[in-house]
């Protein structure tokens, strides 16, 4: 375990049932010109509408950008920023699910500072202060709402590329279970194991400290006991679990790190049409089976992989296997797709796994894996 320095969240977190309702009332505090950035799909939703109405009551002036892409483009996302200077917002507002978010911050940070996404990518490129940002999730697996960085795609590099800095940190997030009711099994299912793996790999990665482990410990059983249920039933009191879960994971991963999960599904999500929750979903079994097999191997301490599985199957004398089982038989259960369903092959797999590699999120992994050891995971999911 990790000792920590600095703690960062949103300036404020409102979380409840029936907050979206909260957004004019607190919005006026921030700016009153929004840029609002969704997809065309949720711009439609009756709760949206009732949200931008609820905006122009208090009147705030809104400009509604809903061009967002499941994976949003860099281009996309200058394109958003250079139509939006002609209104002159002066707080962007991102309502849906993490690419909206993602999005919104990205667009923050151009509109304050000029430029073109690639001038940020990385670490701490951000200059100053971004355009005051609301954000307000609408699937509960990303945690975007509460991170620091925004992840664009550059296609013609078939490359997920990332903007960090604590600076782009939402100033305020609502989280409002009652947005997720309308989502389907599928998205609920892919974005449901994205949350819960961010919280299993803070949890079981080399940069844990205490407050993410409180905040893992805590969520890790919602997630086991909810996920399920969301996905076949109209269940608000499993919606508003998830909703905490994820909310949960995105706090824990922005303070502590990730693991290989991660680091196989920015590659991935770079090279192909794929969704990151189901990505997530289909390696994280076999990444925790790596994981424990190298650690075992090497005589290492395997109690955090103990801990998971008696969180995830409460059960207290389950064995760090038992929660790897858990894992497979619920995403098994929930129909995720293989990764071949996605055009992946065998000979994809050496590009990939070389770019795991270097990939960000897995230095936090608790081993280091090889080049062997990630490819024999891409068979196993594949």
């Amino acid at each position: 375990m990790n000792l920590f320095g600095t703690i960062r969240a949103p300036r404020e977190l409102v979380f409840g049932s029936g907050q979206r309702h909260s957004l004019g009332r607190i919005v006026g505090k921030l700016g009153r010109r929004a840029l609002v950035v969704s997809d065309a799909r949720l711009t439609a939703d009756p709760d949206f509408v009732a949200m931008m109405a609820d905006l122009e009551r208090q009147g705030i002036a809104v400009a509604v950008d809903g061009s967002v892409l499941p994976d949003v483009p860099v281009e996309l996302a200058q394109a958003s920023a250079d139509a939006a200077r002609a209104f002159g917002p002066d707080l962007v507002i991102g309502i849906g699910g993490g690419s909206c978010l993602d999005m919104a911050k990205c667009v923050a940070v151009l509109l304050a500072h000029g430029g073109r996404p690639q001038d940020y990518y990385a670490e701490h490129k951000v200059p100053g202060p971004v355009l005051p940002l609301i954000a307000i999730p609408t699937t509960a697996g990303t945690g975007a709402e509460v991170t620091r960085n925004a992840v664009l795609v550059s296609p013609e590099h078939r490359l997920k590329v990332s903007l960090r800095h604590p600076l782009m940190l939402p100033r305020l997030a609502i989280i409002d279970p009652e947005l997720t009711y309308g989502l389907p099994q599928t998205l609920t299912a892919a974005t449901g194991l994205d949350a819960l793996t961010q919280l299993i790999e803070p949890f079981t990665c080399n940069r844990a400290t205490p407050v993410t482990d409180a905040l893992c410990r805590e969520a890790i059983p919602l997630a086991a006991r909810s996920l399920q249920r969301a996905c076949e039933n109209p269940d608000p009191t499993a919606r508003v679990d998830m909703a905490l879960a994820s909310l949960h994971g995105g706090l824990a991963l922005a303070n502590s790190g990730l693991g290989a999960v991660h680091g196989f599904a920015a590659p991935i999500g770079g090279m192909f049409e794929a969704p990151h929750g189901a990505i997530c979903a289909a390696l994280l079994p076999h990444v925790m089976a790596a994981n424990l097999k190298t650690m075992t191997e090497q005589g290492l301490n395997i109690d955090r992989y103990i801990e998971t599985a008696r969180l995830l199957t409460s059960d207290p004398k389950a064995g760090a296997a038992d929660g790897i089982d858990w894992v497979k038989t619920l995403v098994a259960t929930l129909k995720i797709p293989s990764l071949g369903s996605y055009g992946i092959t065998r000979e994809d797999f050496p590009d990939i796994a070389e770019k795991a590699l270097t990939a960000s999120s897995i230095k936090a992994n608790p081993v280091n894996l090889n080049q062997a050891e990630l490819t024999s995971i891409l068979y196993d999911a594949l």
